[in-house]
């Protein structure tokens, strides 16, 4: 009887170490960290718009405010689900995307400034995601890395190989 109870309690270990902890964005700042407020005013106004989708004039990019915000270094190596919104790095022959910057937003890095460093998180991913699907929200899983990197959108916090990208549903009221 001890040696079965010894196994189901090893099984449920197993079974836990295997299961993401599911993040939320405030998650990813340090408890003492100073507030950040991101700067969520649009990049481009409308009388802009017109020359900016034509070519005639070229979009400045958004200057981060808070490129070097602190991170939890408890939270590298850690196996996390995180939901969020995906800005494209890199698109591949096929329509797929399979680099970019999770952010807590949508339109973060394209619409408004980036949010701060520990608010985005630079992902690959083997498969990619559709660059058709990237209007909506998205869960993505793996093993999360404190590191810092830089692309030509933002400073980015943390680091993440993909194991898995799927849809996110909302939760029913």
């Amino acid at each position: 009887m001890r040696i079965a109870l010894c196994f189901l309690l090893f099984l449920l270990n197993v079974a836990n170490a295997a299961s993401p902890r599911e993040l939320t964005w405030d998650e990813l700042i340090p408890a003492d960290a100073p507030p950040q407020i991101p700067q969520l005013t649009p990049m481009h106004n409308l009388n802009q718009l017109a020359d900016v989708l034509n070519g005639v004039e070229s979009s400045p990019a958004a200057l981060q405010q808070y490129p070097n915000a602190p991170v939890v270094q408890s939270l590298n190596g850690k196996l996390v689900k995180l939901p969020g919104y995906i800005v494209p790095l890199d698109v591949t022959e096929e329509g797929r995307v399979p680099e970019f910057l999770l952010v807590p937003y949508f339109g973060a890095c394209i619409h408004v400034p980036p949010p701060p460093s520990n608010q985005i998180v630079h992902v690959t991913t083997e498969l990619g995601v559709p660059l058709d699907m990237l209007y909506q929200p998205f869960w993505v899983e793996g093993n999360l890395k404190v590191e810092k990197s830089t692309s030509d959108l933002a400073e980015v916090g943390y680091q993440m190989a993909a194991d898995k990208v799927y849809i996110y549903e909302f939760p029913e009221n």
